[in-house]
C-alpha cells in the first residue's frame, strides 16, 4: 500500500471562475502544482492544479474543470493528497513533519518515555514542535532546534529533548522506560 501524504486543503472559493483558497502544507506553497496531478483523500477523484496566485495565508488555485464558483464551492474541505515518492529527497538533518508525529518523546539524561511528538507550528519565528506529555491534557512547546531536540530517531521511533528544557518532567513517575 503506498503512503500518500497530504499537501493542502481547499478553504474558500475565489472570484466567479472557479478558482479556490488552498491552504497549503508545503515548504514553498507556490510549489503545489509541481509536484503533478493530486487525489482527495478517498483517492477516488483526480485533479489537476495551477497556482494563481500567492496570499501570505493561502494560495489561489485553478483546478482544470472547475470553472464556476458553484463547482468550487463544493469542494470546499477537499484535501488534496499526493504519493509519497513524488516528495524531493531530503538533506541531512531535513524531516517532513508527518514522519515526526507520533514518534516518542524522551529526556536526554534518562531512558525514559515522557510522551509523544504531536505537531508542529510555524507562528513566523521559526519551527515549533508540540509535545504531547503523559499525563498532561494540553501539549508543550519547544523551539525546533538542535539544542532543544539534539536526536531523532526516526527508524528507532523516537526523539531525544534536552533535559534542561524539560526539568518539569524529569521525577514524573508516569514517565515509561524507553
Amino acid at each position: 500500500m503506498k503512503k500518500r501524504v497530504c499537501i493542502g486543503k481547499i478553504v474558500a472559493a475565489h472570484g466567479i471562475r472557479g478558482e479556490v483558497k488552498v491552504q497549503s502544507f508545503t515548504a514553498s506553497p507556490s510549489d503545489l502544482d509541481k509536484l503533478g496531478a493530486v487525489e482527495n483523500k478517498d483517492a477516488d477523484k483526480v485533479f489537476c492544479l495551477k497556482v494563481m496566485g500567492v496570499t501570505s495565508s493561502n494560495v489561489r488555485v485553478k483546478i482544470k474543470g472547475v470553472d464556476d464558483r458553484n463547482t468550487a464551492e463544493a469542494l470546499i474541505g477537499t484535501e488534496f493528497y499526493i504519493d509519497r515518492t513524488k516528495l524531493p529527497e531530503l538533506g541531512e538533518d531535513e524531516y517532513y513533519h508527518f514522519d515526526l508525529v507520533g514518534l516518542k518523546v524522551c529526556l536526554q539524561t534518562k531512558n525514559k518515555v515522557i510522551g509523544t511528538v504531536s505537531g508542529f507550528s510555524n507562528f513566523g519565528a521559526g519551527e515549533i514542535i508540540e509535545l504531547k506529555l503523559n499525563g498532561q491534557r494540553e501539549t508543550e512547546m519547544l523551539p525546533f532546534t538542535k539544542e532543544y531536540v539534539p536526536e531523532i530517531n526516526i527508524d528507532g521511533g523516537y526523539i531525544i529533548v534536552s533535559s534542561a528544557t524539560m526539568n518539569f518532567a524529569e521525577d514524573d513517575e508516569e514517565a515509561d522506560e524507553l
